[in-house]
């Protein structure tokens, strides 16, 4: 993996995981180091083929380029890896496809904030905005939504976001324990948190078209959400209730 050299605040680093995401990642970079200023900007290339990597640098990113696909769980992973070593305090997940504004982040940043959450998500189905889904797909958020709530002790409306914020906590946990397998990284890592003591919350957030390119799963992968996200339930409720290794800093 290469990283771009500089000198980071510290303080917030977003990351993005991208594959093929030409079409959308410079416009993306820009606009997050706009919103956010006081941020540095991580694009992990999760193995594109495309010019994705070139455009993110020239857009003012640090890159992570991964010699092969991970998926977004890997791609994750390496970031909160990155930004344990560097020393960040905080990071937040955006998409790589325009679809999450950075100008909520602020409001994540004040629920963290104000409740002491080490992990607050932003919820498409959390009163804001018009985003929805339909038929077993709906149904199956409604029920992981249902049981990840009483896991976690808070009320969770989207436990399939890729709109996080973490603190420092779970950014340490997250190196060595964040699943890499389809939904595991949104489904699983909500469950590993909870476990190792950390506080999560959620706040409402407007989803957005996406800006461009192609969706990375298709839609033969989307008919099949319905069991994996099931499945990724039942593995993740089979791990002990004890803190994790790795768990969050003494």
């Amino acid at each position: 993996m290469r990283a771009m050299q500089h000198q980071p605040s510290r303080r917030l680093l977003a990351i993005i995981p991208a594959w093929n995401e030409q079409a959308t990642i410079a416009a993306v970079v820009s606009e997050i180091r706009d919103a956010l200023p006081d941020a540095d900007v991580l694009v992990v290339n999760d193995g594109s083929t495309d010019s994705t990597s070139s455009l993110a640098r020239r857009a003012g990113a640090a890159v992570l380029d991964l010699p092969v696909n991970l998926g977004v769980g890997g791609a994750m992973r390496a970031g909160y890896t990155y930004a344990f070593r560097a020393g960040y305090e905080r990071t937040v997940q955006l998409d790589a496809d325009g679809q999450h504004d950075p100008r909520g982040v602020a409001e994540l940043a004040r629920v963290m904030d104000a409740e002491g959450a080490d992990i607050v998500i932003g919820a498409r189905f959390a009163g804001v905005g018009g985003y929805e889904v339909r038929g077993p797909r709906r149904w199956t958020m409604r029920l992981l939504s249902v049981v990840l709530s009483r896991v976690t002790g808070t009320r969770l409306t989207d436990t399939t976001s890729g709109l996080k914020l973490c603190a420092r906590p779970a950014i340490r946990l997250f190196t060595s324990n964040y699943p890499a397998e389809y939904l595991g990284d949104t489904i699983e890592s909500i469950v590993i948190a909870s476990r190792a003591g950390l506080r999560i919350r959620q706040v409402g957030i407007e989803m957005r078209p996406r800006a461009g390119g192609k969706p990375s799963h298709s839609p033969i992968k989307a008919a099949v959400f319905l069991s994996r996200a099931l499945l990724a339930l039942v593995v993740a409720l089979s791990r002990p209730r004890e803190p994790v290794p790795g768990g969050p800093d003494a």
